[in-house]
């Protein structure tokens, strides 16, 4: 169990209050002779009043008698009172949490071009602690195989624990959508704009739509794969920092980048060229602020945007992307035959979709 916390606090000695933050029920006070009434939507029914006279240590205490939809009267105290609403987040089995809130995606720290710095909002969202690695693959594959999907691909991996690989994009979408239906959750892809017929079939040519509204698992969209490698950092090329070695990611060093400590050449712990590919057991490497493992490295990971460069983004609030169809799909992450360029959180790469092979894989997220 993990907790999500909404940061909106009044001070009723000053009457001051700062805006929710976005999709966030809101909290509304106002003046009623010597008190203040403080509120907020009946439909906040799993959220709790909290209360507290000191923000610097703060002790949380459940305010007695508040009911959502309902005026709670409050007298004016000396210290001042502050508020907020607290709501309890459970956390899927195998996932982390990514907060809400703004951040800079992209970075001008190497010369990027398609990259450069862009301030976005992206909403709290689960992510796989982990790539999806072989036997999580194959124990849906098999759901999925027996209830109407079909695959142009079905999956590689050097051992159960190792990351799926030579999946390509429509492979993972449609995985995905299994994932949902055997979790008991609604899909998140549809083959028309009605979000009628659930995407069970196809590769190339067939369209693809997108329901962010639904509970299933997805894959990222490429903005929210950048906040959730970040870590909560800012302005580093790595999910720890800003240099790399062969402790922190599975990468081929190159010995061209002053950032770059190696050792020069493949990672040992891929064992390549031994065994190919050279990719190493999922959960390797990590974690980071988020508690996310492999976000730089192993293999680079397919996301939901078309690429575009420089980026294409209509919105800066929990954007999606160009509008398609274009030619090639996001893909982030780097991997393990790639170098530390590859690796940086701000780095974009993107290949047909309907392609597959030995660098790709992908891990899931799932809205709250």
């Amino acid at each position: 169990m993990k907790t999500r916390l909404h940061t909106l606090f009044f001070t009723l000695a000053l009457i001051v209050g700062t805006p929710p933050a976005q999709s966030q029920p809101a909290l509304s006070i106002s003046p009623a002779g010597s008190q203040a009434l403080v509120s907020w939507p009946a439909a906040a029914t799993n959220y709790v009043l909290q209360s507290t006279t000191n923000l610097v240590a703060p002790s949380w205490v459940a305010v007695s008698g508040a009911v959502p939809g309902s005026n709670l009267s409050v007298a004016y105290d000396s210290p001042a009172r502050y508020f907020r609403l607290y709501q309890n987040v459970v956390v899927p089995g195998g996932m982390a949490l990514i907060p809400a809130g703004g951040f800079t995606m992209g970075d001008n720290l190497d010369g990027e071009t398609d990259a450069f710095p862009t301030n976005v909002y992206v909403s709290a969202f689960h992510m796989d602690v982990n790539l999806v690695s072989s036997n999580q693959w194959q124990s849906v594959y098999v759901y999925a195989m027996s209830h109407g999907y079909n695959f142009v691909n079905a999956g590689t991996a050097k051992a159960a624990d190792q990351p799926v690989q030579t999946v390509n994009w429509f492979d993972c979408v449609k995985w995905c959508n299994a994932r949902s239906q055997q979790a008991g959750l609604t899909p998140c892809y549809y083959t028309d704009a009605g979000f009628a017929r659930v995407f069970t079939n196809g590769d190339y040519g067939t369209p693809v739509y997108l329901n962010l509204a639904d509970n299933g698992y997805r894959l990222p969209t490429e903005a929210e794969w950048e906040k959730a490698a970040r870590g909560g950092l800012s302005g580093n090329r790595f999910p720890w920092g800003n240099t790399i070695s062969e402790t922190q990611a599975n990468y081929q060093s190159i010995g061209t980048f002053s950032y770059d400590l190696g050792p020069a050449g493949y990672n040992s712990i891929g064992n390549f060229p031994a065994t190919n590919p050279g990719t190493s057991p999922v959960g390797s490497f990590g974690p980071n602020g988020y508690g996310l493992n492999d976000m730089a490295g192993n293999v680079a990971e397919w996301c939901w945007d078309w690429y575009a460069t420089p980026y294409a983004q209509p919105t800066t609030n929990n954007p999606t992307g160009p509008a398609g169809p274009l030619n090639f799909r996001v893909m982030r992450g780097g991997n393990w035959y790639g170098n530390a360029l590859n690796a940086r959180c701000a780095n974009r790469s993107s290949t047909d979709p309907s392609i597959a092979n030995h660098f790709t894989g992908f891990r899931c997220v799932k809205g709250l």
